[in-house]
Protein backbone atom coordinates (compact mmCIF):
# COMPACT_ATOMS: atom_id res chain seq x y z
CA UNK A 1 0.00 0.00 0.00
CA UNK A 2 0.95 3.13 -1.04
CA UNK A 3 1.89 6.04 1.38
CA UNK A 4 3.02 8.64 -0.94
CA UNK A 5 1.42 12.06 0.44
CA UNK A 6 0.37 13.21 -2.96
CA UNK A 7 -2.65 10.89 -2.73
CA UNK A 8 -5.52 11.73 -0.63
CA UNK A 9 -5.09 8.19 1.48
CA UNK A 10 -4.56 9.88 4.67
CA UNK A 11 -7.83 12.66 4.39
CA UNK A 12 -9.63 9.63 3.48
CA UNK A 13 -8.32 7.56 6.36
CA UNK A 14 -9.42 10.30 8.15
CA UNK A 15 -12.54 10.35 7.07
CA UNK A 16 -13.10 6.83 7.75
CA UNK A 17 -12.22 7.43 11.68
CA UNK A 18 -14.59 10.15 12.33
CA UNK A 19 -17.54 8.73 13.42
CA UNK A 20 -15.87 6.76 16.08
CA UNK A 21 -13.36 9.68 16.74
CA UNK A 22 -16.06 11.73 17.38
CA UNK A 23 -17.89 8.82 19.93
CA UNK A 24 -14.76 8.31 21.43
CA UNK A 25 -14.33 12.08 22.07
CA UNK A 26 -18.05 12.67 23.49
CA UNK A 27 -17.80 9.33 26.00
CA UNK A 28 -14.19 11.11 26.92
CA UNK A 29 -16.21 14.97 27.22
CA UNK A 30 -19.00 13.25 29.10
CA UNK A 31 -16.88 11.69 32.02
CA UNK A 32 -13.72 14.43 32.87
CA UNK A 33 -10.88 12.96 35.05
CA UNK A 34 -8.12 15.54 36.34
CA UNK A 35 -4.67 15.44 37.07
CA UNK A 36 -2.20 12.31 36.96
CA UNK A 37 -4.76 9.43 37.68
CA UNK A 38 -7.51 9.45 34.67
CA UNK A 39 -8.02 5.88 34.78
CA UNK A 40 -11.44 5.67 33.22
CA UNK A 41 -10.25 7.66 30.03
CA UNK A 42 -6.87 5.26 29.91
CA UNK A 43 -9.47 2.65 29.71
CA UNK A 44 -11.56 4.06 27.08
CA UNK A 45 -8.22 4.31 25.03
CA UNK A 46 -7.38 0.64 25.73
CA UNK A 47 -11.46 -0.17 24.34
CA UNK A 48 -10.93 1.90 21.34
CA UNK A 49 -7.17 0.36 20.27
CA UNK A 50 -8.28 -3.54 20.83
CA UNK A 51 -7.46 -5.78 19.17
CA UNK A 52 -4.54 -3.63 17.08
CA UNK A 53 -1.08 -5.01 17.04
CA UNK A 54 0.12 -2.49 19.19
CA UNK A 55 2.15 -3.18 22.13
CA UNK A 56 1.36 -1.42 26.08
CA UNK A 57 3.40 -0.09 28.54
CA UNK A 58 2.42 1.79 31.69
CA UNK A 59 4.50 3.50 34.49
CA UNK A 60 3.79 3.82 38.34
CA UNK A 61 3.50 7.36 38.38
CA UNK A 62 0.21 8.14 35.89
CA UNK A 63 -1.90 6.47 34.21
CA UNK A 64 -0.63 7.26 31.08
CA UNK A 65 -0.09 5.00 28.23
CA UNK A 66 2.22 4.03 25.37
CA UNK A 67 1.11 2.38 22.52
CA UNK A 68 4.08 1.01 20.28
CA UNK A 69 3.35 0.46 16.92
CA UNK A 70 5.67 -1.37 14.73
CA UNK A 71 5.99 -1.79 10.97
CA UNK A 72 7.44 -4.38 9.01
CA UNK A 73 8.34 -2.74 5.99
CA UNK A 74 12.25 -2.75 6.00
CA UNK A 75 12.66 -0.99 9.21
CA UNK A 76 15.18 1.40 8.80
CA UNK A 77 15.72 2.82 12.00
CA UNK A 78 13.26 5.59 12.58
CA UNK A 79 10.94 5.60 15.36
CA UNK A 80 8.39 8.80 15.70
CA UNK A 81 6.33 9.52 18.71
CA UNK A 82 2.68 11.00 18.75
CA UNK A 83 1.14 12.77 21.96
CA UNK A 84 -2.77 13.06 22.94
CA UNK A 85 -3.08 14.59 26.22
CA UNK A 86 -6.10 13.39 27.93
CA UNK A 87 -6.67 14.98 31.16
CA UNK A 88 -9.53 18.02 32.06
CA UNK A 89 -9.99 21.00 34.14
CA UNK A 90 -11.54 21.74 37.49
CA UNK A 91 -14.58 23.95 35.75
CA UNK A 92 -18.18 23.67 35.94
CA UNK A 93 -18.98 23.40 31.95
CA UNK A 94 -21.90 25.90 30.78
CA UNK A 95 -21.99 24.79 27.08
CA UNK A 96 -25.29 23.09 26.79
CA UNK A 97 -23.69 20.03 25.46
CA UNK A 98 -25.71 16.90 24.64
CA UNK A 99 -22.56 15.40 25.53
CA UNK A 100 -21.61 17.40 28.65
CA UNK A 101 -20.33 16.41 31.78
CA UNK A 102 -21.93 14.61 34.03
CA UNK A 103 -18.96 15.52 36.75
CA UNK A 104 -19.69 18.58 38.80
CA UNK A 105 -16.74 21.16 38.68
CA UNK A 106 -14.77 19.21 36.03
CA UNK A 107 -15.00 19.74 31.85
CA UNK A 108 -12.63 19.21 29.23
CA UNK A 109 -12.49 22.95 28.08
CA UNK A 110 -8.89 22.90 26.61
CA UNK A 111 -9.65 19.98 24.23
CA UNK A 112 -7.97 17.61 25.29
CA UNK A 113 -11.16 15.03 24.66
CA UNK A 114 -10.70 15.68 21.19
CA UNK A 115 -6.29 15.07 20.80
CA UNK A 116 -6.81 11.37 22.54
CA UNK A 117 -9.72 10.76 20.09
CA UNK A 118 -7.46 12.29 17.30
CA UNK A 119 -4.74 10.14 18.47
CA UNK A 120 -6.83 6.64 18.47
CA UNK A 121 -8.06 7.64 15.35
CA UNK A 122 -4.26 8.02 14.02
CA UNK A 123 -3.70 4.95 15.67
CA UNK A 124 -6.69 2.80 13.82
CA UNK A 125 -5.21 4.23 10.91
CA UNK A 126 -1.77 3.56 10.98
CA UNK A 127 -2.44 -0.22 12.11
CA UNK A 128 -4.58 -0.78 9.62
CA UNK A 129 -1.42 -0.08 7.67
CA UNK A 130 1.16 -1.67 9.67
CA UNK A 131 2.80 -3.59 6.60
CA UNK A 132 3.42 -0.11 4.93
CA UNK A 133 5.29 1.58 7.82
CA UNK A 134 9.22 1.39 7.60
CA UNK A 135 9.56 2.23 11.06
CA UNK A 136 8.39 2.60 14.67
CA UNK A 137 5.45 4.81 15.74
CA UNK A 138 5.00 5.54 19.44
CA UNK A 139 1.58 7.16 20.68
CA UNK A 140 1.66 8.85 24.06
CA UNK A 141 -1.31 9.30 25.87
CA UNK A 142 -0.43 11.56 28.49
CA UNK A 143 -2.02 12.52 31.58
CA UNK A 144 -1.76 15.53 33.84
CA UNK A 145 -1.12 18.63 31.04
CA UNK A 146 -2.63 20.42 33.42
CA UNK A 147 -0.30 21.86 35.45
CA UNK A 148 0.76 18.54 36.82
CA UNK A 149 3.56 17.70 34.62
CA UNK A 150 2.36 14.67 33.65
CA UNK A 151 4.92 14.20 30.77
CA UNK A 152 7.89 14.47 32.75
CA UNK A 153 6.45 12.07 35.34
CA UNK A 154 5.75 9.88 32.16
CA UNK A 155 9.09 10.53 30.96
CA UNK A 156 10.93 10.02 34.64
CA UNK A 157 9.18 6.63 34.71
CA UNK A 158 11.62 5.50 31.62
CA UNK A 159 8.34 5.01 29.31
CA UNK A 160 9.97 7.06 26.54
CA UNK A 161 13.15 4.48 26.38
CA UNK A 162 11.72 1.74 26.02
CA UNK A 163 11.23 2.78 22.02
CA UNK A 164 13.67 5.68 22.20
CA UNK A 165 11.82 8.09 19.49
CA UNK A 166 14.16 10.19 16.81
CA UNK A 167 11.43 12.84 16.50
CA UNK A 168 7.83 14.06 18.42
CA UNK A 169 5.27 15.67 17.67
CA UNK A 170 1.45 17.16 19.44
CA UNK A 171 -1.41 18.87 17.64
CA UNK A 172 -3.85 21.32 20.42
CA UNK A 173 -6.90 22.18 18.86
CA UNK A 174 -8.13 25.86 18.98
CA UNK A 175 -11.42 27.09 18.75
CA UNK A 176 -10.01 30.74 17.72
CA UNK A 177 -8.68 29.78 14.67
CA UNK A 178 -10.82 28.70 11.50
CA UNK A 179 -11.63 25.22 11.32
CA UNK A 180 -8.90 22.78 9.91
CA UNK A 181 -5.85 25.79 9.46
CA UNK A 182 -2.99 24.46 10.68
CA UNK A 183 -0.54 26.92 12.83
CA UNK A 184 3.30 26.68 14.12
CA UNK A 185 6.39 28.17 13.81
CA UNK A 186 9.97 27.20 14.36
CA UNK A 187 11.59 28.11 17.65
CA UNK A 188 9.93 29.20 21.01
CA UNK A 189 5.62 28.67 20.61
CA UNK A 190 4.66 28.48 23.92
CA UNK A 191 6.31 30.20 27.66
CA UNK A 192 7.85 28.87 30.65
CA UNK A 193 5.09 29.27 33.61
CA UNK A 194 6.51 29.37 37.24
CA UNK A 195 4.59 30.13 39.94
CA UNK A 196 5.79 33.34 41.83
CA UNK A 197 5.29 33.17 45.95
CA UNK A 198 6.59 36.52 47.86
CA UNK A 199 5.90 37.18 51.59
CA UNK A 200 6.54 40.57 52.73
CA UNK A 201 7.01 40.62 56.96
CA UNK A 202 6.27 43.45 58.86
CA UNK A 203 5.05 44.36 62.75
CA UNK A 204 1.58 45.31 62.50
CA UNK A 205 -0.59 47.34 65.25
CA UNK A 206 -3.19 49.80 65.03
CA UNK A 207 -4.47 51.27 61.64
CA UNK A 208 -4.29 54.97 63.16
CA UNK A 209 -0.94 54.99 64.58
CA UNK A 210 1.27 53.55 61.14
CA UNK A 211 4.48 55.24 62.50
CA UNK A 212 4.28 52.86 65.65
CA UNK A 213 4.41 49.91 63.17
CA UNK A 214 5.99 48.65 59.80
CA UNK A 215 3.41 48.28 57.50
CA UNK A 216 3.86 45.52 54.64
CA UNK A 217 1.15 46.87 52.56
CA UNK A 218 2.87 49.85 51.04
CA UNK A 219 5.76 47.72 50.57
CA UNK A 220 3.85 45.07 48.64
CA UNK A 221 2.55 47.62 46.71
CA UNK A 222 6.00 48.73 45.80
CA UNK A 223 7.32 45.03 44.94
CA UNK A 224 4.68 44.70 42.43
CA UNK A 225 5.58 47.91 41.16
CA UNK A 226 9.04 47.50 40.81
CA UNK A 227 8.78 43.86 39.38
CA UNK A 228 6.58 45.77 36.38
CA UNK A 229 9.48 48.25 36.32
CA UNK A 230 12.01 45.73 36.14
CA UNK A 231 10.43 43.93 33.07
CA UNK A 232 9.75 46.99 31.36
CA UNK A 233 13.41 48.13 31.73
CA UNK A 234 15.56 45.34 32.02
CA UNK A 235 13.84 42.66 29.81
CA UNK A 236 14.81 42.82 26.16
CA UNK A 237 11.28 42.98 24.00
CA UNK A 238 12.62 40.87 21.16
CA UNK A 239 13.13 38.14 24.68
CA UNK A 240 10.10 39.12 26.23
CA UNK A 241 9.00 38.27 30.24
CA UNK A 242 5.62 38.42 31.43
CA UNK A 243 5.47 38.79 35.19
CA UNK A 244 1.81 39.03 36.94
CA UNK A 245 0.93 39.80 40.47
CA UNK A 246 -2.53 37.92 40.46
CA UNK A 247 -3.11 37.28 44.33
CA UNK A 248 -2.38 39.60 47.17
CA UNK A 249 -3.41 38.58 50.75
CA UNK A 250 -3.43 40.32 53.90
CA UNK A 251 -5.55 41.97 57.17
CA UNK A 252 -8.56 41.08 58.57
CA UNK A 253 -10.43 44.07 59.79
CA UNK A 254 -10.12 48.09 58.61
CA UNK A 255 -8.28 49.14 61.31
CA UNK A 256 -5.54 46.47 61.64
CA UNK A 257 -2.43 47.32 60.29
CA UNK A 258 -1.21 43.46 59.09
CA UNK A 259 1.69 41.99 60.32
CA UNK A 260 2.75 40.43 56.69
CA UNK A 261 1.31 40.02 53.20
CA UNK A 262 1.26 36.88 51.15
CA UNK A 263 1.76 37.82 46.97
CA UNK A 264 1.06 34.74 44.56
CA UNK A 265 1.55 35.34 40.46
CA UNK A 266 3.09 33.68 37.63
CA UNK A 267 6.21 33.97 35.70
CA UNK A 268 6.44 33.55 31.71
CA UNK A 269 9.44 33.85 29.55
CA UNK A 270 10.18 32.36 26.04
CA UNK A 271 14.21 31.74 27.07
CA UNK A 272 15.82 29.69 30.27
CA UNK A 273 17.96 32.88 30.02
CA UNK A 274 15.87 35.51 30.76
CA UNK A 275 14.02 32.78 33.03
CA UNK A 276 17.05 32.28 35.10
CA UNK A 277 17.37 36.60 35.10
CA UNK A 278 13.46 36.99 36.13
CA UNK A 279 14.16 34.57 38.96
CA UNK A 280 17.10 35.81 40.69
CA UNK A 281 15.46 39.84 40.00
CA UNK A 282 12.15 38.49 41.84
CA UNK A 283 14.52 38.03 45.07
CA UNK A 284 16.28 40.62 45.27
CA UNK A 285 13.68 43.05 44.37
CA UNK A 286 11.42 41.70 47.05
CA UNK A 287 14.43 41.35 49.82
CA UNK A 288 16.40 44.68 49.06
CA UNK A 289 13.13 46.78 48.89
CA UNK A 290 11.51 45.31 52.08
CA UNK A 291 14.69 45.76 53.59
CA UNK A 292 14.30 49.71 52.44
CA UNK A 293 11.76 49.85 54.53
CA UNK A 294 12.53 48.00 57.91
CA UNK A 295 10.69 45.03 56.64
CA UNK A 296 11.67 41.61 55.61
CA UNK A 297 10.42 39.36 52.53
CA UNK A 298 10.76 35.78 51.60
CA UNK A 299 10.84 35.31 47.48
CA UNK A 300 10.29 31.75 45.98
CA UNK A 301 9.54 29.86 42.37
CA UNK A 302 7.75 26.94 42.12
CA UNK A 303 9.02 25.83 39.13
CA UNK A 304 6.77 25.06 35.96
CA UNK A 305 7.05 23.66 32.29
CA UNK A 306 9.83 25.15 30.15
CA UNK A 307 9.67 26.75 27.16
CA UNK A 308 7.95 24.59 24.45
CA UNK A 309 10.68 24.90 21.70
CA UNK A 310 9.82 23.82 18.35
CA UNK A 311 12.53 22.26 16.11
CA UNK A 312 12.61 24.20 12.61
CA UNK A 313 13.16 20.85 11.18
CA UNK A 314 9.99 19.68 12.41
CA UNK A 315 8.02 22.78 12.28
CA UNK A 316 8.71 22.51 8.30
CA UNK A 317 7.83 19.16 8.09
CA UNK A 318 4.23 20.06 9.76
CA UNK A 319 4.13 22.63 7.31
CA UNK A 320 4.80 20.42 4.19
CA UNK A 321 2.29 18.18 5.57
CA UNK A 322 -0.38 20.07 5.42
CA UNK A 323 0.13 21.59 2.39
CA UNK A 324 0.67 18.41 0.60
CA UNK A 325 -2.40 17.31 2.10
CA UNK A 326 -4.34 20.76 0.96
CA UNK A 327 -4.66 21.64 4.35
CA UNK A 328 -4.83 25.43 4.96
CA UNK A 329 -1.39 26.65 6.70
CA UNK A 330 -0.85 29.80 8.96
CA UNK A 331 2.94 30.77 9.72
CA UNK A 332 2.04 32.16 13.91
CA UNK A 333 3.66 34.91 13.92
CA UNK A 334 4.75 35.09 17.45
CA UNK A 335 4.44 32.77 20.58
CA UNK A 336 2.09 32.34 22.85
CA UNK A 337 2.64 32.99 26.75
CA UNK A 338 0.67 30.40 27.56
CA UNK A 339 2.59 26.78 28.44
CA UNK A 340 2.43 23.42 27.58
CA UNK A 341 4.14 20.12 29.03
CA UNK A 342 5.26 18.82 25.81
CA UNK A 343 8.07 20.92 26.05
CA UNK A 344 9.50 17.92 28.22
CA UNK A 345 9.60 15.58 25.66
CA UNK A 346 10.74 18.73 22.78
CA UNK A 347 13.39 18.92 25.80
CA UNK A 348 14.32 15.10 25.28
CA UNK A 349 13.23 14.59 21.57
CA UNK A 350 13.33 17.19 18.38
CA UNK A 351 10.18 17.82 16.50
CA UNK A 352 7.38 20.29 16.50
CA UNK A 353 4.34 21.60 18.57
CA UNK A 354 1.08 22.70 16.12
CA UNK A 355 -1.98 24.16 16.37
CA UNK A 356 -4.73 23.06 14.52
CA UNK A 357 -8.18 25.60 14.11
CA UNK A 358 -11.65 24.32 15.71
CA UNK A 359 -13.75 27.07 15.25
CA UNK A 360 -17.71 25.95 15.51
CA UNK A 361 -18.99 25.96 12.30
CA UNK A 362 -20.89 29.57 11.38
CA UNK A 363 -19.23 31.12 14.44
CA UNK A 364 -16.67 34.07 14.34
CA UNK A 365 -13.12 32.18 15.58
CA UNK A 366 -11.86 35.91 17.25
CA UNK A 367 -14.98 36.08 19.52
CA UNK A 368 -15.18 32.16 20.05
CA UNK A 369 -15.08 31.44 24.15
CA UNK A 370 -11.41 30.50 23.86
CA UNK A 371 -9.68 27.61 25.40
CA UNK A 372 -9.88 27.15 29.49
CA UNK A 373 -13.39 29.21 29.10
CA UNK A 374 -16.33 27.18 30.48
CA UNK A 375 -18.39 27.71 27.07
CA UNK A 376 -15.81 26.50 24.65
CA UNK A 377 -16.60 24.27 21.80
CA UNK A 378 -14.68 22.67 18.92
CA UNK A 379 -16.23 22.17 15.81
CA UNK A 380 -15.84 17.97 15.80
CA UNK A 381 -15.28 17.48 12.10
CA UNK A 382 -11.56 18.57 12.48
CA UNK A 383 -10.73 15.66 14.63
CA UNK A 384 -10.64 14.10 10.71
CA UNK A 385 -7.81 16.21 9.59
CA UNK A 386 -6.05 16.16 12.63
CA UNK A 387 -6.13 12.13 12.68
CA UNK A 388 -4.71 12.73 9.09
CA UNK A 389 -2.01 15.08 10.21
CA UNK A 390 -0.68 12.70 12.53
CA UNK A 391 -0.44 10.01 9.80
CA UNK A 392 1.13 11.83 7.30
CA UNK A 393 3.49 13.30 9.64
CA UNK A 394 4.34 9.99 11.12
CA UNK A 395 4.84 8.29 7.52
CA UNK A 396 6.59 11.21 6.23
CA UNK A 397 9.26 11.16 8.96
CA UNK A 398 9.25 7.50 9.01
CA UNK A 399 10.15 7.30 5.13
CA UNK A 400 12.28 10.66 5.00
CA UNK A 401 13.36 11.68 8.31
CA UNK A 402 13.74 15.81 8.47
CA UNK A 403 14.95 15.95 4.97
Amino acid sequence: MSLDLSTSEWTAAGEAELDDAVSLRRAIHAEPEIGLDCRETTAKIKAALAGLPLEYHEGGSTSGLIAILRGQKGDNGRTVLLRGDMDALAMQEETGLAFASTIPGRMHACGHDSHTAMLVGAARALSARRDALPGTVVFMFQPGEEGHHGARFMIDDGLLDIAAADAAFALHITPNAPAGVVITRSGPIMASADTVHVVVRGAGGHAAMPHDCIDPVPVACEIVTAFQTFVARNIAVTDPAVLSITKIEAGSAHNIIPGEVRMLGTLRTLSEATRTTMRAAIDRIATHIAAAHGATAEAWIDEGYPVVVNDPRGAALIEQVAVELDRPFAPMPQPMMGAEDFSYVLRKIPGAFAFIGAAPQGSDPATNPPLHNTRMTIEESVMAQGIAIHCAVATRYLERGFD
